[in-house]
């Protein structure tokens, strides 16, 4: 642990393109969503949907640098962090613009921060990678994300992990079917091998979890565009989100979205048995 200092300050240019194709299967992946486009065709020079930079600059690991859970083997860019489970535990985004469709974009990433804490079931590492995201050389999204780096833990202690309860619903609510084709579609489209997330057998016999693991980034993306359509349309500009706890398919889940109050819209996602999984909150300009 102590050498990891060693990647602080370290930077990655990675670049991408958009293509129509991409953003035609992000709209189709996702439940319906007013704030989203529906049943039209995609072109060059058209605004991209946002958070669309999650399925963008992937790192393309080789069958041969996977490790036993779908992840790519520890090293490169990001440190090698000596505990075996990795998963997205927030980010902080601001957009400045939308990326355009059919545009070249390039994420500058650079290492921020590494700390690591003691949880209740062992040695947990925050590691934090702070993205600018271009379209065509103009600046479109700022992206500081936290991933958190945890010891294996005992298949006994995913099925009995303590989730806090909601608070009594006051805003809107949508309600999500997780179904495995959702999970399976939503990872294709980030490229995203964590088995946890298509593989059954392996989320609930390995590694403990009631069913399959509703992806992070899929938890954020819903929220943030139930908050738009909360908002009459409104895309936020600011938006932060945290994972509080595991959410399994298939049973439904909902997205709440409260009342905007001091220009901020506080959102979650909640379990069928009303459990928060991940918190969110949007802002506007």
């Amino acid at each position: 642990m102590e050498n990891l200092q060693e990647w602080l300050g370290r930077t990655e240019t990675v670049r991408d393109v958009l293509q129509p194709s991409l953003v035609d299967r992000f709209v189709a992946t996702l439940p319906g969503f007013d704030s989203l486009p529906s049943g039209r065709i995609t072109k060059d020079g058209d605004p991209a949907p946002r958070l669309i930079h999650f399925c963008l600059s992937i790192d393309p690991a080789p069958q041969d640098r996977l490790d036993v859970d779908g992840h790519p083997l520890r090293g490169g860019f990001l440190p090698p962090v000596p505990l075996p489970r990795r998963m997205w535990a927030a980010s902080e985004i601001e957009f400045h613009a939308n990326i355009l469709i059919g545009s070249a974009v390039d994420r500058h990433s650079r290492i921020a921060a590494i700390e690591q804490k003691e949880g209740r079931n062992g040695t947990l590492c925050f590691v934090t990678v702070e993205h600018l995201i271009y379209s065509d050389a103009r600046l479109c999204i700022e992206d500081r994300q936290t991933i958190v780096y945890r010891e294996a833990t005992k298949p006994e202690q995913n099925r009995h992990f303590s989730e806090p309860k909601a608070e009594q619903a006051r805003g809107s609510i949508k309600v999500i079917a997780p179904s495995t084709p959702l999970l399976f579609r939503y990872s294709a489209l980030t490229f995203n091998s964590h088995r946890i997330h298509y593989d059954r057998d392996y989320a609930t016999q390995a590694e403990g979890y009631p069913g399959l693991v509703v992806q992070g980034p899929l938890q954020a993306t819903l929220l943030y565009y139930h908050c738009a359509d909360a908002a009459g349309g409104r895309l936020p500009d600011r938006y932060r989100f945290r994972g509080v706890a595991p959410l399994c398919a298939p049973d439904p889940f909902e997205l709440r979205a409260e009342p905007i109050e001091c220009g901020e819209m506080h959102s979650c996602t909640v379990s069928a048995d009303g459990a928060t999984a991940m918190k969110a909150v949007a802002s506007w300009r």
